[in-house]
């Protein structure tokens, strides 16, 4: 969602990355747009985007849909549909695979398999960037297109550290993401926080302002309650995962997921206010049974 300016990346993190050819954030101008509704994103306007994923009862992705088919309203006043786009289009991911020592074993190797074949099942240009989060951020896979984020070293993340979960979170989200507008976290932890300066309270704030989809997959038996609720302030899904070895088809359920979003884009009447204001978004489906999932607000300046 455009809501005013991109988030900076995390300078400390940045030196690593700048050198294997990253670009400056671009707007999402996509080629199945027609030239009617490109023009729409002109000087001026303030286009509000959301992404929304739409399930049945069943929890598999229905597309087909149209924007006749939505209803947005912001703060309660609904919002006329001014740009739509569905299906598979442009996609940045952020991928951060827990390598703290309580994943030694079984549980690391599963999920450097489930995130190989996960990044495989991606559009080739979509951009990928692999981080191993341990005490510390290392950077796997600069962003590149996925076919070659096919080939990252995933031996290379070994066993290391603690877990500051909420730290690695809010680093994640500082990442410099290039090429589109429709950005993702896809985070796979064993482990509830260890030793964040983070609060859970700063991670929901700072999820609500990065415009960042955030896909949280816990392994073990229990779910920290701040993942589910940055998957839900941000138009994400959370999932926990009991057993390590249904990692692979939990990450081939968010790669369905992502190939089957919608772009909602509309023009708020409102004047943004000169500073930073909260806006409420809702967004709901006409289709029987359907179930949808978009962030539930932003920061209009």
């Amino acid at each position: 969602m455009s809501s005013g300016k991109p988030s900076e990346p995390n300078m400390a993190l940045l030196p690593r990355i700048v050198g294997r050819g990253t670009g400056l954030i671009v707007p999402l101008f996509l080629a199945a747009l027609t030239a009617g509704v490109a023009a729409q994103f002109t000087s001026g306007v303030n286009l509000v985007e959301v992404y929304a994923t739409v399930s049945d009862q069943q929890g598999q992705p229905i597309t087909g849909l149209t924007a006749a088919d939505f209803r947005v309203s912001e703060d309660g006043v609904a919002q006329p549909i001014t740009t739509f786009v569905a299906g598979e289009f442009p996609l940045s991911i952020v991928i951060v695979l827990d390598r703290s020592f309580s994943m030694s074993g079984e549980k690391l190797n599963l999920a450097r398999q489930a995130a190989r074949i996960f990044v495989t099942s991606l559009r080739q240009d979509d951009e990928v960037m692999v981080l191993a989060a341990g005490s510390e951020i290392e950077t796997i896979t600069p962003p590149v297109p996925a076919r070659e984020a096919a080939g990252t070293k995933w031996d290379a993340i070994q066993p290391w550290g603690t877990t500051p979960l909420y730290d690695v979170v809010v680093k994640s989200l500082d990442m410099p993401y290039t090429k589109t507008r429709r950005r993702a976290l896809l985070v796979v932890s064993d482990g509830f926080d260890r030793y964040s300066d983070t609060t859970a309270a700063d991670v929901i704030d700072r999820a609500r302002r990065s415009d960042v989809l955030v896909y949280p997959v816990a392994i073990g038996k229990g779910r920290p309650p701040v993942l589910a609720e940055l998957a839900s302030v941000t138009g994400g899904h959370s999932f926990n995962v009991d057993d390590p070895r249904k990692l692979e088809s939990t990450l081939s359920t968010i790669a369905r997921e992502l190939r089957s979003q919608y772009l909602l884009g509309y023009a708020p009447a409102r004047i943004p206010a000169s500073e930073a204001e909260w806006r409420s978004i809702d967004v709901q489906v006409t289709r029987p049974g359907a179930r949808v999932r978009a962030r539930d607000g932003y920061y209009s300046r």
